[in-house]
């Protein structure tokens, strides 16, 4: 490989949620990070050497976005995937959180239903309930280690609890799931004939695994775009999550009014001047990066893959078809949510995401963030078989 994905870096005194707040969030500073969804990898010089240039220009003052913002986002989104977007539909906000809350504000009114797929990306839940809405959950159907969309009860739970918005994740985060063409068109068919404003969370895009195929939404025929609202990020792609840069794509201007007038009401206007540059550079400069980065974590997952088969006779390792999150079944156990928590903080001495924050139904799982150095997946790995080798 050109890029050396292996070089550890310490990130230990930078501020790092990540690595630096062990003591504030666990009360405890000895445990191996693999929890929040940041990448433990250097970006390339070239795209650093873009970022230093801005840098010794010393002025960093209130900055909009111009032509070469816009052709840099559509350089990524023609070659990669396919489409291209109007301008005119792009409003930049602070990171793509920040953008579901102004959404749920802006598109339904309190009460109303907002759906969302568990186990999903615990944000989503808290934009709904943090803002007076009812959270409806369709669960996503669980079997044999693979997840798919009910649909039938997907739209009965739209019939029944007045749901009028859909955050929907794709690739869906944690399980890994990369959905289809097919799949992407039934629920955006779903949402169109129940008048169901369609929110979609795009970041984890480009970590798509060999054998499947990033269908985004913004390639669906004209009578569905009207109806959608895309968040997309260079963010993950390129652990630039801390200069918040983040894409609110709205083709109907309906919609598209709705969201700007409760961005305007949050107070938001320039996005982060570093956070365009990094979107600039990233898009025309990063794609080599990235094609080598997407093999590296790969690696990590199949790695993944075959010690938990030669470890963990009673998980189910559910495979991801994109996102760098592994998500893995303990339930085979038979322990408790707090019996696998001491196992996995206490004895493995990790710090993971617990599968209980993505959905009640999922309490005895554990998400992995593997977008680090082979050396530290190896690490992570020998330290849960040791803990679990002491339970036996």
């Amino acid at each position: 490989m050109k890029y050396n994905f292996d070089e550890i870096i310490d990130r230990h005194g930078t501020d790092c949620l990540k690595y630096d707040f062990g003591m504030k969030r666990k009360g405890r500073t000895d445990l191996l990070p693999m929890w929040v969804a940041d990448m433990d990898f250097r970006l390339p010089d070239e795209i650093l050497d873009v970022l230093r240039k801005r840098i010794d220009h010393g002025i960093f003052g209130y900055t909009d976005p111009l032509d070469d913002y816009f052709e840099a986002l559509n350089h990524w989104f023609s070659t990669r995937y396919g489409y291209i977007v109007d301008p005119s539909w792009v409003t930049l906000g602070a990171g793509l959180v920040y953008a579901i809350h102004v959404s749920v504000q802006a598109f339904t009114k309190p009460g109303d239903g907002v759906m969302v797929m568990q186990p999903v990306y615990y944000p989503f839940s808290e934009a709904i309930k943090n803002n007076g809405r009812k959270l409806v959950n369709c669960q996503l159907d669980y079997n044999d280690g693979k997840y798919s969309i009910n649909f039938d009860k997907m739209e009965r739970l739209i019939k029944e609890e007045g749901v009028k918005a859909l955050i929907f994740c794709s690739p869906h985060n944690p399980v890994g799931k990369v959905w289809t063409e097919e799949e992407v068109r039934k629920v955006a068919d779903i949402c169109l004939e129940n008048k169901v404003i369609m929110m979609v969370d795009e970041i984890h895009c480009d970590f798509i695994f060999p054998g499947h195929t990033f269908f985004s939404c913004m390639r669906l025929e004209e009578k569905y775009l009207g109806n959608i609202a895309l968040y997309s990020s260079p963010g993950k792609t390129f652990n630039v999550a801390g200069l918040q840069s983040a894409n609110i794509i709205i083709p109907g201007e309906e919609l598209r009014a709705k969201y700007r007038r409760g961005n305007t009401q949050a107070g938001y206007s320039q996005a982060n001047i570093m956070g365009q540059e990094a979107l600039k550079a990233c898009y025309t400069l990063g794609a080599d990066w990235v094609d080598q980065l997407v093999e590296y974590i790969y690696g990590n997952v199949q790695y993944v893959k075959a010690f938990i088969a030669e470890n963990f006779p009673k998980a189910k390792f559910v495979e991801p078809e994109g996102t760098y999150l592994v998500w893995i079944d303990f339930s085979g156990y038979g322990l408790t949510h707090d019996k696998l928590e001491h196992l996995i903080v206490d004895e493995a001495k990790l710090w993971l995401d617990s599968g209980a924050i993505f959905g009640a139904e999922t309490a005895l799982f554990e998400r992995f963030n593997i977008a680090c150095p082979r050396s530290v997946v190896e690490q992570a790995m020998k330290q849960l078989k040791e803990a679990f080798d002491r339970l036996s």
